[in-house]
């Protein structure tokens, strides 16, 4: 999936359907002149509704289809029929997706089932027909009630990634590249910053087969939280991941700075993501001698006290496969595997 074609985020006009009208017809038959009054109800109009499907990565299929109108219900009829109930209009989301209302800014539901669905726009309740208005005093009603208007509403859709893994640090600290070595996946890569703009998945295959998905998500900058740089837009998917690996490059003048100011942006944002696992991984250090890494690791052993870290390298292909077992340790802890 191309960059361009990975969209989590979408505004949408829905328009349910208008019930339909009741009837007022009067039974006329060859020796029945005069019979009283037979119409039935109008049909429901459609409903908008909001159906998760498991095979959807992406909202792409909706960034250039805004408007959703369902159809309204058919006109009761004569011997007290119903008309039809007007089709419902599915939108079709991947997993992870929040429905929220745009004008009042209320959240509704998050999907993450397949096949959960959510109506977001009730279709307008038929009409009564004259049959329902017959009384001893009034037995010929001639009237029927209209069908109700549907409901109109400004939807947004906004998506959050679905990973095992997040990958969690400043522009260029070498995500992308951990991410397009230990999966195959394809993130863009160069050397400066934000050059991921969209989250990329990867699926990381582990010992015998077994597999977790990994998410490379937009670098963070100081400020984040409060919408700088790239802000909200990538925050939110950090949400969904189970557990958070914190990059940080081994030439970075403070790591333990660093770690500090992630987790401060992500404290900031949503106080729930520290509540997650964490690992620390100390990036590009195929650039340490092994003196200069023994000094380090002295240091961060005072600096990370009970927080786990380990150093790697994305281009050296260096502790890609202990780092590989201890997130995959980490994700089934509660397993016992």
């Amino acid at each position: 999936m191309t960059e361009g074609n990975f969209v989590d985020y979408v505004k949408i006009h829905v328009s349910s359907g208008k019930g339909g009208q009741g009837s007022r017809h009067l039974r006329r038959e060859k020796y029945i002149p005069k019979g009283g009054p037979d119409g039935g109800d109008g049909g429901r109009g459609g409903h908008i509704i909001v159906k998760a499907n498991k095979n959807l990565w992406t909202l792409y299929h909706l960034k250039f289809k805004r408007h959703f109108k369902a159809e309204g219900g058919g006109a009761g009829g004569k011997q007290t029929s119903t008309g039809a109930d007007g089709a419902d209009v599915y939108i079709e989301v991947p997993l992870g997706t929040v429905i929220k209302n745009t004008d009042t800014g209320e959240t509704y539901k998050e999907l993450t089932e397949d096949g959960e669905e959510l109506i977001i726009a009730q279709g307008g309740k038929g009409g009564m027909g004259n049959a329902h208005f017959k009384t001893s005093t009034n037995q010929t009603p001639r009237y029927a009630q209209p069908g109700l208007e549907g409901e109109e509403y400004n939807i947004t859709l906004e998506m959050k990634v679905l990973a095992d893994v997040g990958l969690v640090g400043f522009p260029n600290a070498g995500k992308s590249t951990l991410l397009s070595v230990v999966s195959a996946a394809n993130p863009k890569i160069a050397d400066y910053e934000f050059t991921t703009l969209k989250p990329n998945l990867g699926i990381v295959t582990h010992r015998d087969f077994q597999t977790f998905v990994m998410a490379d998500i937009p670098g963070i900058i100081e400020g984040a939280a409060e919408g700088k740089g790239l802000g909200h837009y990538f925050l939110r998917h950090i949400e969904r991941n189970s557990t958070l690996l914190f990059l940080i490059p081994a030439d970075a003048k403070d790591i333990r700075e660093q770690y500090d100011i992630l987790l401060d942006e992500l404290r900031r944002y949503n106080p729930e993501l520290l509540d997650k696992d964490r690992l620390v991984a100390i990036s590009k250090s195929d650039m340490l001698d092994a003196e200069l890494k023994v000094e380090m690791k002295q240091e961060l052993d005072k600096e990370f006290k009970g927080i786990p870290y380990l150093f790697i390298s994305s281009v050296a292909q260096q502790g890609l496969q202990e780092l590989k077992d201890v997130l995959w340790k980490m994700l089934n802890k509660e397993n016992g595997s």
